[in-house]
């Protein structure tokens, strides 16, 4: 797994091509004469269609074939994006819907990213881990492989400064729902942190924190490790 610099996702963000995609439902008198040019994907017949491209490029079409087009309506969810999503087709995980997950993401084989998790630019996630519900990763967030981040839990993002750390998750980590971990911070392997922990410094490997701010309790023993167990038939794949 390779982790992205700070500086080469400020460029990259810097130096996209700002988009405003949309999708537009038209109805109107012998759409499929109109020229919708190279830039816009048309599917229309003589009277209904559905157009897929830029606000800007549609607009004009709109503008120009104004007579034939008696009325339409418009889908749009970004404005100016600097950033696309993933695409996920050859990704060999398990990603459920309402996953949102953008480009320049690195996902592990066997991996399983649950709906409404947030993965932000420069993110790794190692093999065989998952992603719980609702959990936030911001940019640069490393996680390893065999970890669980429970639902709801944040790892903090770090774009800028770009001297600043990102947190680091290393293999085999436990996180429970709802924990929060700081910029910075590195869980070592084979740790637990305790749901609703906030954690504000490295936590060492094979430990169990807890608490706001998180302390080490104690290190891991056989009865943690029976309530933390990861199970390899949930990341399963067919394919």
């Amino acid at each position: 797994m390779k982790m992205m610099d700070a500086n080469e996702i400020i460029s990259f963000i810097s130096n996209s091509k700002k988009s405003t995609p949309v999708k537009v439902y038209l109805k109107g008198t012998q759409l499929n004469t109109i020229d919708f040019g190279d830039l816009i994907q048309d599917f229309v017949d003589e009277k209904t269609g559905v157009l897929f491209g830029e606000w800007k490029d549609i607009a004009a079409v709109l503008d120009t074939y104004k007579d034939q087009i008696e009325d339409y309506a418009v889908e749009n969810d970004r404005r100016n994006s600097a950033i696309p999503l993933l695409d996920l087709k050859e990704v060999n995980a398990r990603i459920e819907p309402g996953a949102v997950i953008r480009d320049q993401v690195e996902i592990g084989d066997g991996c399983v990213i649950m709906m409404g998790a947030m993965i932000n630019i420069g993110s790794v996630v190692g093999e065989g881990t998952m992603i719980d519900m609702n959990v936030t990763l911001g940019g640069r967030a490393t996680v390893g492989k065999n970890c669980h981040i429970g639902a709801g839990a944040v790892l903090a993002g770090v774009i800028e400064p770009p001297s600043a750390k990102p947190v680091v998750i290393e293999d085999g980590v436990v996180v429970g729902a709802n924990a929060v971990i700081l910029e910075g911070v590195t869980v070592g392997e084979g740790a637990v942190v305790a749901a609703g922990a906030i954690v504000t410094k490295d936590v060492p490997a094979n430990t169990l924190v807890a608490g706001t701010p998180a302390r080490v309790l104690k290190e891991i023993d056989d009865q943690t490790k029976s309530k933390t167990e990861i199970k390899a038939e949930l990341r399963k794949l067919d394919q």
